[in-house]
């Protein structure tokens, strides 16, 4: 199998996993999109939250990094891989539902620290289950496998907000909470009662738990950069559109094109990448994409107008779309002793990124004001690239 080319499209399509995960995902990436960019607003009209401690809601993605280890570690300790994503699809349910109920300023805060955090381990389980059907069935197409599944939740990314702010304006915001429940209970409709049981490689000793700590230095410090390219998206997100409406006075039309650009750019880099990824290695591929980060990151800095904007933003699609085709994978190669703990370890690292990016963004843009903050992600992903190569150049080693 190893010795001819595949259709990565052709694997997903034979494979029931695979087309139950890509079904889950686009669910799952519908549901929270739709809510994601709404919360803010849920916390002060619903709440009566004043808009500085609505800003803080974003600092419970810090509790994600443990939660991810923890079901990781759980996961991997377990035989049937999709028993921990069936967990946390149900916690994550309940947290949305409890987030619908939310009377008090300081429930959200905590229902997101104590439930969402864990409902994210749902999507890393996913992948770890994954990389099983892989290990089993290897291929030379298996960075475009997996980037064909994960353009599923890029796809819903795409259509979550506008799905969002319909139905919130017409329903209300907390019904839409009740729908972001529904879509994150509903991801479990398309794998049914399907088992991916977990895959044990052989091994030549058995090693003792000090020993699989040390070993998990690589995925810790892979991640540790990742974050490092990742904290200017928050900033993004937060500020781009204020920059947008109160400096440059684009119009409401113009600033939705340039913040929805970025998923669908995502969307079609995705194959690219995983082909380049294939050719050149993934590392690799990843510290280009650093490079286009830096490069969006500094068009955003310096534009002055909304062109640099659209500039930026097809940059950092470029970024992004290495990590969500390749940041997982190269995690669970980092760590093929626990999938699941490499699996919920990394994509735990987005939420912190956004956690960082805002706290950093909050203090920019007090000091430097906009766009001028954008120098500081800027910094940040130019040491990840001096970092991306170091490791790149180990890999080749």
């Amino acid at each position: 199998m190893l010795d001819r080319s595949e259709s990565a499209l052709g694997i997903v399509l034979r494979s029931r996993f695979y087309r139950s995960a890509f079904l889950s995902l686009l669910v799952a990436g519908i549901g929270l999109s739709a809510a994601t960019p709404q919360l803010t607003l849920f916390l002060v009209r619903e709440l009566h939250t004043p808009l500085p401690v609505a800003g803080l809601y974003y600092v419970t993605n810090l509790a994600a990094p443990l939660a991810g280890f923890l079901v990781g570690r759980w996961s991997d300790r377990t035989q049937d891989r999709l028993l921990w994503f069936r967990i946390c699809s149900v916690i994550g349910a309940a947290g949305w539902l409890a987030m619908a109920g939310a009377t008090a300023v300081w429930m959200p805060f905590v229902i997101s620290a104590l439930a969402l955090s864990v409902a994210g381990g749902s999507m890393a389980q996913l992948f770890a289950a994954c990389r099983d059907e892989l290990s089993r069935h290897p291929t030379r197409a298996e960075n475009r496998v997996v980037a064909t599944v994960r353009m599923a939740f890029t796809t819903g990314w795409i259509l979550g907000p506008v799905f969002g702010s319909w139905f919130g304006g017409v329903f209300g915001l907390r019904a839409l909470l009740v729908a972001t429940a529904a879509c994150v209970f509903a991801q479990m409709i398309p794998l049914g009662r399907q088992r991916v049981e977990r895959y044990d490689a052989p091994r030549a000793g058995t090693s003792d738990e000090r020993r699989r700590i040390d070993q998990m230095a690589p995925l810790l410090i892979f991640t540790a950069v990742c974050v490092l390219a990742m904290t200017g998206d928050t900033i993004k997100f937060g500020y781009l559109p204020i920059y947008m409406a109160e400096q440059l006075h684009v119009s409401d039309a113009v600033r939705g094109a340039v913040i929805g650009i970025q998923p669908l750019l995502e969307l079609l880099l995705l194959p690219v990448v995983a082909r380049l990824a294939d050719r050149f290695g993934a590392i690799r591929a990843m510290t280009a994409g650093a490079v286009l980060g830096l490069a969006g990151n500094l068009a955003y800095a310096l534009s002055t107008s909304v062109v640099g904007l659209f500039v930026g933003q097809a940059l950092t699609a470029g970024l992004w779309a290495c990590v969500g085709a390749l940041g997982v994978s190269i995690a669970q190669r980092l760590y093929p002793e626990g999938v699941g703990t490499a699996s919920g370890i990394f994509l735990s690292a987005i939420p912190l990124g956004s956690a960082i990016g805002g706290t950093i963004g909050g203090i920019g843009v007090a000091a430097i004001g906009l766009p001028h903050v954008f120098f500081i992600p800027a910094c940040l992903t130019a040491l990840a690239i001096v970092a991306f190569t170091i490791l790149s150049t180990r890999e080749s080693t």
